[in-house]
């Protein structure tokens, strides 16, 4: 009996290689699959890889869209890799808008920490759920919905986002249509909108065709 409690104890108090599951930091040099990314060797990991400052400052909204989302996906934050969580930060300014857009793997809960924000999502029966936001509210998009955040009121917006995935995806719906090559013809067909205002629109957010 006590050979065998004397093997198992060793066992427990070997240096264990299964902490490897208890995480997989990602191997932002490989290959991202639908399944993540491969993990890093356990020897090369460090705290850094689980540690993530850059939500703690302002983005620049001086831009078309007047805002700003700052990322921690997998790709900006390997620690997350795997653990079906993501965030982000968004800041708003007056006038400022986070267009219709689309995170095709994650659902996403908004919570504003500072001033008004108009939110809402469309759902695939394009039933349509908006509300105007304030300090301490908080807003679920579920997969895959298109929706959107504008400041409505007088001062930059700020509010954190996370996300039901380390790798959510993020599509907008204008640069989508107007900030590619799609010929102006098909972008035509596709939105019912008539020549002069998709090449408008292309020429604003750096589309040709």
């Amino acid at each position: 009996m006590l050979p065998l409690l004397l093997s198992l104890l060793s066992l427990l108090l070997l240096p264990s290689s299964s902490c490897a599951s208890d995480f997989c930091v990602a191997d932002l040099k490989g290959i991202e699959t639908p399944a993540g990314f491969a993990c890093k060797k356990v020897s090369s990991v460090t705290v850094d890889d689980f540690v993530f400052t850059g939500l703690g400052v302002a983005g620049n909204t001086s831009n078309i869209i007047k805002a700003a989302v700052t990322l921690a996906f997998v790709d900006q934050f390997p620690g997350i890799n795997g653990l079906g969580i993501s965030a982000g930060r968004l800041d708003i300014a007056v006038g400022g808008v986070v267009p219709l857009h689309t995170h095709p793997a994650g659902s996403e809960l908004l919570y504003v920490v500072h001033g008004y924000i108009l939110a809402g999502f469309i759902s695939s029966a394009n039933g349509v759920y908006y509300k105007y936001l304030k300090k301490g509210d908080m807003m679920v998009f579920p997969q895959g919905q298109l929706h959107f955040q504008i400041n409505a009121g007088r001062k930059t917006a700020v509010a954190f986002v996370s996300l039901s995935s380390p790798s959510p995806g993020l599509q907008i719906t204008s640069f989508a249509l107007f900030a590619n090559s799609l010929p102006s013809a098909v972008v035509e067909k596709v939105t019912f909108l008539d020549d002069a205002e998709v090449k408008k629109l292309k020429g604003v957010l750096g589309g040709s065709g």
